[in-house]
């Protein structure tokens, strides 16, 4: 049975959950650093083994953003997915304040599942930009 938390995973679980997802690398030192500023976690879990995670981060009344969305292969296709969007909607409704913008970077097909939620391209007025930091 999958268990569905609001536990912001350890750094060791999410970087291994990122890399099984085929998700981009990141650090230990940013992982560590970064996921206790969550404003939101979604954990999925088959018991203590991270199979599915998302994240909300930001500064809690104007920007939002929603990161790290996640299935070990083994479980994709079963709804997983839709069952963490399900979780962080639920957050947005009830703790972004009006006019709060909520974005996210989606790869496709992955933009299919988003766009269930209300996520809406943002082109041709806006387009999504991003800089990684090469340094290790």
């Amino acid at each position: 049975m999958i268990e569905v938390t609001h536990d912001i995973p350890s750094a060791e679980s999410y970087l291994n959950l990122r890399r099984a997802a085929g998700l981009s690398e990141m650090s230990r030192e940013g992982a560590e650093k970064g996921l206790p500023a969550t404003l939101f976690a979604v954990s999925l879990r088959d018991g203590d083994k991270l199979i599915g995670m998302g994240r909300v981060v930001g500064d809690g009344g104007l920007q939002f953003f929603v990161s790290d969305i996640a299935v070990h292969p083994d479980f994709q296709g079963k709804g997983y997915g839709k069952t963490i969007m399900k979780e962080i909607k639920a957050y947005i409704d009830e703790h972004v304040p009006g006019g709060g913008i909520v974005s996210l970077i989606a790869d496709k097909p992955a933009d299919r599942l988003y766009e269930q939620f209300g996520f809406a391209d943002a082109a041709p007025n806006s387009l999504g930009m991003w800089f990684k930091q090469k340094r290790k």
